[in-house]
């Protein structure tokens, strides 16, 4: 086996975003861009030289040929063994569970996560840690700092490994191991969820459901547990087959995007539940007959239903939600007499907590909830658990959740994302924003008051590390908010994300119309941003 030392330079682009680094395919295809980074990911994490490490992707375009570069990286500098599924696909929950369970050292993931694939779009990298998650700050800060000293990087040269090949086969010192990218994954599922009741509710006749996996990765997982283990009919799980690009679509499962099991759940002849994930598999969308789940309220019903599930039946320890997520966990957890930590965005913030088992649950607005059985969100794992709440509770979507609202009250939530917006613009209306917060708490605007206005910062209750400038937040009294924040995980100028919510504690006001409740607040949103004055926008590109 002969090791290549290939002489290189530093990019000035390779700092990771909130979940790796990522960019349009083009520039991971250029001279040295991926080889780069994968090697600084060498050189900062000393144990994977000798040690173990997972690898895989969610099948975008790019994927195979990334995965065969990393491989022969990864023999150059001296790795024990790559454990990678097969066809090179592994979903990150999955990524987190073959991590964890096979003890490795760490990782390699290649998503952009809900992106767009194809040639022309986009691809990224992360690298999580032996927890299986994300790596913390000082990891990816350590990875970036030495992106911008790299002199050069060492490679194998070798002919490619049999992806599609399940067994061990050897590259030098290196054995390199492709796995069935599903069965770890579905026994972990089998241990947290009552399949027999599951597969029963399937079996009645009286249960339709249908699983978008919008020809992204988990659709071989929820073919494999959802038909195959647990009964569904062929055809419950639609767009099944992974493709570079998607199919062309966008793999974000929200209403603008899964448009075809909207429509199945909609109108007079809908689907009793319906769910879609998205490209990397770790985000989730949940529907009822002619009712939408909120990512927020999700995790809230997870929360206070949770005894109610096979693998949680002892009860959880906590909740954890990004800051943009509703408040909803908080009424929860209060009502339980537990902890409900509000972190900044990115999983990774939610490792300590779930390491430390501060926490059982946690979820982000983004359309990402997990519990501690991974490190990384977990879209199929939450569709299970509303199977298994569905099949022991015996009601629809719609009266568990309004159930809870009249236990807890309504949080009203809606985000406006305004994509692709000048960079120098976004960041100038966060700064304009900033300069005012010291003067809007008491100010009247309508029939709402401000409380607070701050730029929230985290200190982490484990490790005492701190994160500044986590997204501007304006609460009013009664618990209803505005928060700004810029988005890390586009690959186009910037994305200035607007997240409200309402709270609503009287029943009699739980069925008016999210978007009329929420217009005053969308109001002084967009008035208090200035945001068609400064970004040139006068509507946002999508509104969840």
């Amino acid at each position: 086996m002969e090791i290549s030392s290939i002489t290189s330079h530093p990019f000035d682009d390779q700092k990771p975003g909130t979940s790796g680094l990522r960019k349009k395919v083009k520039v991971f295809q250029g001279p040295n861009y991926l080889e780069n980074f994968v090697q600084s990911i060498f050189d900062t994490q000393a144990d994977l030289k000798g040690g173990v490490m997972a690898l895989g992707g969610d099948g975008r375009f790019y994927n195979r040929q990334a995965i065969q570069i990393i491989i022969r990286l990864a023999a150059a500098n001296g790795v024990a063994r790559v454990i990678v599924g097969q066809g090179g696909i592994l979903s990150t929950p999955a990524a987190s569970c073959v991590i964890r369970k096979y003890k490795t050292n760490g990782g390699i993931i290649l998503s952009a996560s809900h992106n767009p694939g194809g040639p022309d779009e986009d691809f990224g990298i992360k690298f999580n840690t032996a927890n299986g998650g994300p790596a913390p700050e000082g990891v990816t800060e350590a990875i970036f700092e030495r992106t911008k000293t790299i002199s050069e990087y060492r490679i194998v040269e070798a002919t490619d490994i049999d992806l599609d090949q399940l067994g061990i086969q050897q590259l030098g010192d290196t054995s390199i191991e492709v796995i069935d990218p599903v069965a770890d994954y579905a026994e972990l599922m089998k241990q947290l969820f009552d399949f027999e009741r599951i597969h029963q509710l399937f079996n009645s006749g009286l249960f339709q459901m249908r699983f978008d996996a919008m020809h992204a990765v988990t659709g071989p997982y929820a073919k494999r547990i959802i038909e195959g283990i647990l009964g569904a009919e062929p055809g419950t799980v639609i767009n099944g087959e992974p493709k570079e690009d998607f199919g062309g679509g966008h793999p974000d499962p929200n209403l603008a995007h899964a448009k075809e099991i909207v429509k199945l759940t909609s109108g007079i002849n809908a689907i009793d539940f319906a769910a879609a994930s998205d490209g990397d598999g770790d985000r989730n969308m949940i529907l009822g007959r002619n009712f939408f789940v909120t990512p927020s309220d999700s995790l809230a019903v997870m929360a206070a239903n949770a005894h109610l599930i096979k693998g949680y039946k002892s009860g959880i320890s906590g909740v954890a939600r990004s800051m943009p997520t509703s408040q909803a966990a908080d009424r929860v957890a209060d009502a339980l007499g537990l902890e409900c930590y509000e972190t900044p965005t990115g999983w990774k913030f939610f490792g300590n907590l779930l390491d430390a088992r501060k926490i059982t649950l946690c979820g982000e607005e983004s359309f990402g909830t997990g519990s501690d059985h991974v490190r990384e969100k977990d879209g199929l794992w939450a569709v299970l658990f509303w199977l298994n709440l569905l099949a022991v509770r015996q009601e629809s979507v719609e009266q568990i959740v309004r159930d809870h609202w009249r236990k807890f009250g309504r949080n009203f939530y809606t985000r406006y994302d305004y994509e692709a917006v000048d960079k120098a613009a976004a960041e100038g209306l966060m700064e304009h924003l900033r300069s005012r917060l010291s003067a809007l708490p008491g100010s009247q605007f309508g029939n709402y008051t401000v409380d607070y206005a701050d730029d929230f910062a985290y200190t982490d209750p484990v490790d005492g590390s701190i994160s500044k400038n986590q997204g501007i937040r304006i609460g009013f009294s009664g618990g209803s908010r505005i928060v700004y924040r810029l988005s890390g995980t586009g690959t186009v100028g910037a994305t200035l994300r607007v997240y409200l919510e309402a709270y609503e504690p009287d029943p009699d006001k739980h069925t008016l119309e999210t978007a009329k409740v929420m217009q005053p607040l969308v109001q002084i949103a967009t008035e208090l941003a200035e945001i068609e004055a400064r970004t040139g926008r006068s509507e946002p590109t999508v509104i969840t």
